[in-house]
Formats: structure tokens, C-alpha cells, sequence
């Protein structure tokens, strides 16, 4: 399997609502999906930035029917992620800010 980066732009999100998704993901026992590597968000000029690495393209597409409903039920706007390969993925000691 090829690892995929996947990234998501969200124009004028922002941190609740993103928050509001992870709530809704742990409510749901959906806060580790299998294939997802690494995971990170933050703020952008203009909205909300999602980064994520994953084992394949397909484990992400897989989870992506459980994700954006979710993200829909937040008044998120529909976007398209980048996917894209990974050529080199640390995977370091894991840390939260």
C-alpha cells in the first residue's frame, strides 16, 4: 500500500466547528479510524486547515463515508480534499498542543 497525504482546506471554518467534528467522531467510536497514520488541524487566514496522513487512498476514501456526513452536519462547506503520495512520513513521539 501507498501511504497518501490528504488535505483539506475549509474556507471560513472554524475551530468549534472543527472541535464540533471530533466530538461527534468520538460520540460515534469513530475517533481512530483504521488506516489514518497522522492527523492534524489548524487555523488558516481564512478558515481551517486539515492534514492527514494515511496508509492507503483507499483506507482514506473508506473512512471518508463515516467523515463527511459528519462535516456536513456541522454547515461545513462540501470541499475536495488534495490526496496526494507521501514520499517520507516520520512517525515520531506524538504530541498535542
Amino acid at each position: 500500500m501507498k501511504k497518501v497525504i490528504v488535505r483539506f482546506d475549509f474556507p471560513n471554518v472554524s475551530q468549534q466547528q472543527y472541535d464540533n467534528v471530533w466530538k461527534e467522531l468520538r460520540a460515534s467510536g469513530n475517533d481512530h479510524p483504521k488506516g489514518l497514520i497522522f492527523h492534524v488541524g489548524g487555523p488558516t487566514t481564512g478558515g481551517w486547515m486539515v492534514v492527514d496522513v494515511w496508509e492507503s487512498e483507499e483506507a482514506f476514501k473508506n473512512f471518508s463515508s463515516t467523515l463527511m456526513p459528519i462535516i456536513a452536519r456541522q454547515d461545513i462547506p462540501k470541499v475536495q480534499p488534495s490526496i496526494s503520495p507521501a514520499y517520507n512520513v516520520y512517525e515520531g513521539s506524538l504530541h498535542t498542543a
